[in-house]
């Protein structure tokens, strides 16, 4: 099971996809162009039902087989979405957009799935049918949720979801993934401190919201080290402290903003816990008072175990065995694949990017040299898991 021949023949034309997506981006729910281009090449590709607007601004493809007794249908998903960085790579199709970029690689996943979708429509050989899922604001929008909440899984009668994100630093043509928790749930808060301010030279006139702010930051770092199990995983970073306008002026208010990273539900709700009681009894110890806002924002992601060892298999057979890691090291990175995960079994995979800049940086760039191989790992997944009866 190598890499499919056709895409050999077709990966300058999908390279050609990714880069005109990469020079247009889009963010969060805003990918109207992106979507366009996207619904335009399904239909060119004759697929049996295009739908647009599934969770605002998604589109939803339906490819069936030559066979579709098995009543069978497979969700394979993409996401669209550009991050709000400026660009730096230097490329002759960088963004045209300043303040826009595809730094995250979803140019690649959509033109991937673009490839995918043209090769299942024009050979079709499977037993059942195919929903190819073009995602918008993965980036912190939550558009996986969105689609999930407009009814997406019942209305095409998905029964299994997979997807697919490239990696930097792994090689080409390598894989990982693990059962299990395989990226952490991407939680966010805001601490907002209020206190008594006054001249900077009376500190003792005035409860100092600077000073408490400081102490609920130090003492926030005691929930990984002396909270949470040390065999568990968690991260409490705050992220920006803003207060004052002043050298000689204390401010009466304070406010912090910040991130929990777990992979597991007792840790993240042992850590909601901790933080507000840190939050509140620092404050009122220094004679304060302070207003904890925490938000649940991507679950973990969870791969369920049948369709990740099933997720290998085909890894393996395109890649080789010693190419596909099978237990991947869980990253504490977010993604909203995990709404679809939890709204139907599969899994989630890591395509090796080879040796380039990380997501979310400026310099970053899809590799092209991996298209055919994930389009391949596409194509198979769904010839594998819904074999033509002959």
């Amino acid at each position: 099971m190598p890499i499919i021949n056709r895409f050999a023949e077709l990966h300058d034309e999908i390279t050609g996809w990714r880069r005109e997506i990469h020079s247009n981006p889009e963010l969060l729910f805003d990918v109207e162009e992106t979507a366009s281009f996207v619904t335009e090449k399904l239909k060119e590709f004759g697929l049996d039902e295009v739908v647009t607007g599934i969770g605002r601004t998604g589109v939803v493809g339906i490819i069936k087989g030559n066979q579709t007794g098995s009543g069978k249908v497979i969700g394979l998903r993409a996401d669209m979405d550009a991050l709000p960085i400026h660009e730096e790579t230097g490329v002759e199709y960088a963004s045209k957009v300043d303040g826009k970029m595809h730094a995250c690689g979803h140019d690649g996943h959509t033109a991937m799935l673009l490839g995918a979708a043209k090769y299942l429509s024009e050979t079709r050989n499977f037993d059942g049918s195919v929903a190819v899922i073009f995602q918008p604001a993965e980036e912190g929008g939550g558009g996986g949720r969105e689609m999930v909440d407009d009814g997406m899984m019942d209305r095409f009668d998905i029964q299994e979801v997979y997807g697919l994100h490239n990696w930097p630093g792994v090689p080409v043509g390598s894989f990982g993934t693990r059962p299990g928790a395989l990226m952490a749930a991407t939680d966010i808060f805001t601490i907002d401190i209020q206190a008594s301010g006054g001249h900077a030279a009376k500190p003792h006139e005035t409860i100092d919201p600077i000073v408490i702010a400081s102490h609920i930051i130090l003492a926030l770092q005691s929930i990984a080290s002396r909270n949470v199990d040390p065999i568990e995983s968690v991260v409490v970073s705050v992220t920006t402290c803003n207060a004052g306008t002043a050298f000689n002026v204390i401010p009466d208010t304070a406010s912090l903003n910040g991130t929990v990273r777990t992979l597991s539900e007792s840790v993240r709700d042992l850590t909601e816990k901790r933080i507000q009681e840190v939050v509140e009894y620092t404050a009122k110890a220094h004679g304060a008072t302070a207003v904890l806002d925490y938000k649940r924002n991507y679950p973990v992601v969870m791969n369920h175990e049948k369709e990740t060892a099933f997720a290998v298999d085909i890894a393996s057979g395109i890649s080789g065995e010693d190419k596909v890691d099978t237990d991947a090291n869980p990253t504490m990175g977010g993604e909203d694949f995990a709404f679809m995960l939890n709204a139907r079994p599969g899994s989630f995979i890591f395509l090796g990017n080879g040796d380039t800049a990380p997501v979310h940086h400026p310099k970053y760039n899809f590799n092209d040299e991996i298209i055919p191989i994930g389009c391949s790992y596409w194509a198979k997944l769904v010839e594998t898991a819904m074999p033509i009866n002959r």
